[in-house]
């Protein structure tokens, strides 16, 4: 990596777990760490529970819309964060992937999707301290 690295979110639908982590990269990294979310099979909005727990933490992704991950994206990230794709999601040699086994908030109530977000939350934390540690 040269410069501010580039993460990729990736989950199947990039409505739920992608969004949340790409969410809360933005918010914690801030111009520290280039950041972008995307799914293997894009859904038609986000997660509305989801847009619920990132609004009560002062987030809102009221703009966001669902994007098909690509060979261009993956090519532009350092590292690519795979949330549930499996073999969905398309590999590149050479990439640095780590898979966050974070389980899906589609159909789960409030309480239960504040337990995933509060999980990606964690696990974004991690990878900024190694990311960029002289951040803020």
């Amino acid at each position: 990596m040269s410069g501010r690295p580039s993460v990729l979110f990736a989950c199947i639908h990039n409505s739920g777990r992608s969004v949340a982590a790409q969410v809360l990269t933005r918010h914690l990294g801030g111009d520290a760490v280039e950041v972008r979310s995307a799914g293997s099979e894009p859904g038609a909005g986000v997660n509305p529970v989801v847009a619920q727990v990132l609004a009560e933490r002062g987030l809102p992704v009221t703009g966001h819309v669902p994007t098909r991950l690509d060979t261009d994206l993956l090519r532009a990230a350092d590292v690519v964060v795979t949330m549930g794709c499996g073999e969905t999601c398309p590999v590149l040699p050479g990439k640095r992937y780590e898979d966050w086994p974070v389980d899906d908030p589609a159909g789960q109530d409030l309480d239960t999707v504040r337990r995933i977000v509060d999980d990606v939350d964690a696990r974004v934390r991690a990878l900024l301290a190694e990311l960029v540690p002289d951040r803020p």
